[in-house]
């Protein structure tokens, strides 16, 4: 829980500076290619992290590798700052979180909703409709299905969850029977 605040911290920070510069996309992008390189490149993350390694040789293998890529000169800052306050770790989280600020200001909301069975197209795209009205913005929506939750549909905007399934109203029912108080 800690590294996700960290992680929120950092993403915050760089996507204040891509708002002040006009660079946000371009830094969203270059985070990108950055996890790509640790997911693509076997060794990479490990050369970086490991406190095997001496950290001012962990750093020399950083500096060369960004300095053969073409990332602007605020995102090699960013990658030496978290290297240097030992945060390279969490660098997938910071991208995850910074690729969410960056689509709230193209007025992009990503949105999830689970449901008990499969639902029509076009009752996808009418719930699409409906949070893109309420929120005032384009929704991407997430569609899965989990045939646990028995009925109903679990819808998650943000930090926002609205659980509506049969599941979760089973068990408050139960919580509430076991308090003693009527239904």
């Amino acid at each position: 829980m800690k590294n996700l605040a960290v992680s929120r911290r950092y993403a915050k920070a760089l996507i204040l500076i891509g708002q002040e510069d006009g660079q946000a996309e371009r830094y969203n992008e270059e985070l990108t290619a950055m996890v790509d390189l640790f997911d693509t490149q076997e060794g990479f993350e490990k050369a970086l992290t490991n406190p095997l390694y001496n950290k001012n040789d962990r750093k020399k293998v950083l500096e060369a590798v960004l300095g053969a890529t073409e990332l602007s000169v605020v995102m090699k800052s960013f990658m030496m700052l978290l290297f240097d306050k030992g945060r390279i770790t969490i660098l997938r989280d910071i991208a995850s979180y910074y690729n969410d600020l960056a689509d709230e200001l193209k007025g992009i909301v990503k949105a999830s909703i689970t449901s008990a069975t499969q639902l029509s197209s076009e009752a996808v795209e009418k719930i699409r409709d409906a949070f893109s009205k309420k929120v005032g913005k384009t929704i991407v929506l997430n569609v899965e299905q989990d045939p646990s939750l028995i009925g109903g549909v679990v819808t998650k905007i943000g930090d926002l969850v609205l659980d509506g399934s049969v599941k979760t109203q089973l068990i408050n029912m139960r919580e509430t029977l076991k308090k003693g108080e009527s239904v």
